[in-house]
């Protein structure tokens, strides 16, 4: 079979690999239909040293269960399934209480040797806790907001619900990627009175205007902060998604929030230590965040999904091959496509 194998920043190649198989009676054998390249995927893509054996790439996938483990009980061979990014058991106390990302058999696709979904097949450890059932076939037309569950659209509502957004809140997004827009139908979702979006990309902010942003501020830095609490009325916003990772990102982030506001933050931080310490202990700002546990978040945003109420599918404006998906990692690292879905076949 074919898979994705980055081999140092920039070196992205589609290698021949070994059959996806069964090897623990808990796995189970995706065949990918659907994947995507992820803004995550791009800090390998512009810093990975070189590697000889290379990273297996891609977290995200739809597809069909090829094969099950013996004591796999709820997957079944022929389900249509979302793939989260995560592997979780679904049974451990951390699964129980939400948050699969910290299961205490946890591990990324395409992340540390684990094998990557931007290939035609992948193993799925602990099948039955990490993947999701979908009432649909693999062709149906809502195939790319369902793909979305996957990571981008669960990252975007965990980054509005900790910093709990909820109805009559004001809310500034930071960034202008496939999270930060999935996070402006969330907070829309959530019954944000005000929602700006700190962009500077034409197409992206268009798409966020359509998915319910109010406001859109382009400067960066202390221009920005200025910005934005001129936008929400003086003091700041109650709601800040951090959807970026870097540290700039963060300090805005802080700097936006008012007093006694909250900020999410799902970009993958790019630093040691949390900037502006100081003014968000003064402002008694709440920080919090992390790989979101989409698996949980699934049941909730769905049906949402099913019904047309959201679309984040909208998100890819490019679909390519596998053997275009480096092509793809070029197009999404220099700007010209804002998310890129991938079909094996």
């Amino acid at each position: 079979m074919r898979a994705t194998v980055m081999y140092r920043a920039g070196d992205v190649r589609i290698v021949d690999v070994p059959d996806a198989s069964i090897v623990e009676p808990t796995d189970a054998v995706l065949r990918v239909t659907r994947a995507c390249i992820c803004g995550s995927d791009l800090w390998p893509y512009t810093a990975m040293a070189p590697s000889e054996i290379g990273q297996s790439m891609g977290h995200e996938a739809i597809g069909v269960v090829d094969d099950v483990g013996a004591e796999v009980r709820i997957v079944r061979r022929g389900d249509v399934v979302v793939m989260p990014f995560a592997i979780s058991d679904g049974t451990c106390e951390f699964c129980r209480e939400g948050l699969n990302t910290a299961c205490v058999h946890v591990g990324f696709f395409g992340n540390d040797g684990m094998n990557g979904a931007q290939a035609e097949a992948l193993r799925i450890p602990h099948a039955d806790g990490t993947l999701y059932g979908l009432p649909v076939g693999d062709e149906d037309a809502l195939m790319p907001s369902l793909l979305t569950l996957s990571d981008v659209m669960g990252t975007g509502h965990h980054a509005a619900v900790v910093a709990k957004v909820g109805p009559g809140k004001r809310v500034a997004v930071v960034g202008d990627g496939a999270v930060g827009l999935c996070g402006v139908i969330a907070a829309k979702r959530l019954g944000a009175e005000q929602i700006v979006l700190l962009g500077r990309h034409p197409d992206r902010i268009a798409l966020a205007r359509a998915f319910g942003a109010n406001d859109v501020v382009s400067e960066r830095g202390a221009e920005a902060i200025e910005r934005v609490k001129q936008l929400a009325g003086g003091n700041g916003v109650h709601s800040v998604l951090e959807c970026v990772g870097h540290d700039e990102a963060v300090k805005t982030a802080i700097e936006i929030a008012r007093p006694g506001g909250a900020v999410g933050r799902v970009g993958v931080p790019q630093h040691q230590a949390i900037p502006a310490a100081e003014p968000s202990f003064y402002k008694n700002v709440t920080i919090g965040g992390g790989p979101a546990p989409v698996r949980a978040y699934i049941d909730e945003l769905l049906p949402d999904v099913l019904e047309g109420r959201i679309h984040p599918g909208r998100v890819f404006d490019r679909v390519v091959g596998l053997d275009d998906v480096p092509d793809g990692y070029r197009a999404m690292n220099e700007r010209e496509a804002i998310k890129v879905m991938v079909k094996p076949s």
